[in-house]
């Protein structure tokens, strides 16, 4: 493996336009991009590398007043039936209504850890910066450098954690009025189309795959310090709305072994 970097990277550079018939654009010399969706299609890109491990990060404008039933994506994924896979979803939401960030994460091919959370600003006015960190010891998932959520490796007792398969950085805009908003109930609004979310400052400092080696950088060993868990534990006690390590009624059969574990 490599460590190679892409500082504030340029779009044409460092992606492909993967779907939606030229509803992705790449604007202002390479260091905007914009999805749209509108009922025909919605649109998504991958970065051209794959990485094993990283530090990722992008600032999202998301679409701006009624969303609902819209999906904007930022997320890592390898492939095939035993993937893995880092999301970081934004559901759409009616006009003046807080907007959901969904988490999960995937370890060969099993999924079933969300975290929602609400977002403590309109995501849709300004940029903000959304980021992942990837490394042997933990996944941390970031909004404006506060951290949100730590998925930490717990393979000593069984947990897979994501180590092994390299994976692409993807964004996508689709629709998902099946159950994106309030869970289905609120429907897709097509008098508003199109709907448009934009991409801008996109970073990944990452070990390259394939390669021969992957020398150490800071963001490979770093963890949370003191005061990083403090700002973890204000946004889990102040915003978050869902946790699948306290949803007894879905694992009746206790739950699941990563979150008694300390």
């Amino acid at each position: 493996m490599l460590i190679t970097s892409s500082a504030a990277g340029n779009f044409h550079q460092e992606v492909d336009i993967t779907w939606g018939n030229g509803r992705t654009k790449i604007l202002d010399n390479g260091h905007l991009l914009t999805l749209s969706l509108d009922k025909y299609s919605g649109s998504g890109f991958q970065s051209k590398t794959q990485y094993l491990y990283g530090k990722f990060d992008m600032k999202l404008k998301l679409v701006p007043g009624n969303s609902a039933g819209t999906v904007t994506a930022f997320y890592l994924s390898s492939q095939g039936a035993m993937h893995d896979e880092i999301d970081l979803e934004f559901l759409g939401n009616l006009s003046g209504d807080p907007c959901v960030l969904h988490t999960n994460v995937y370890s060969q091919g099993k999924g079933n850890r969300e975290q929602q959370f609400y977002l403590w600003f309109d995501p849709s006015k300004h940029f903000h910066t959304y980021s992942v960190l990837w490394n042997p010891f933990h996944i941390v998932f970031y909004v404006d450098g506060i951290p949100i959520r730590e998925f930490k490796d717990k393979e000593s007792i069984g947990v897979a954690y994501p180590k092994s398969q390299a994976m692409r950085v993807y964004g996508s805009l689709w629709d998902a009025e099946d159950w994106a908003t309030r869970g289905g109930l609120v429907k897709t609004d097509w008098s508003k189309e199109p709907f448009v979310a934009a991409f801008r400052n996109y970073t990944a400092n990452g070990c390259s795959w394939p390669s021969s080696s992957c020398k150490a950088d800071a963001w490979m060993w770093q963890q949370l310090d003191g005061a990083g868990l403090n700002k973890l534990r204000w946004a889990q006690k102040n915003y978050m709305i869902y946790n699948y390590c306290t949803d007894t009624k879905r694992f009746p059969q206790g739950l699941p072994p990563e979150c008694s574990a300390r």
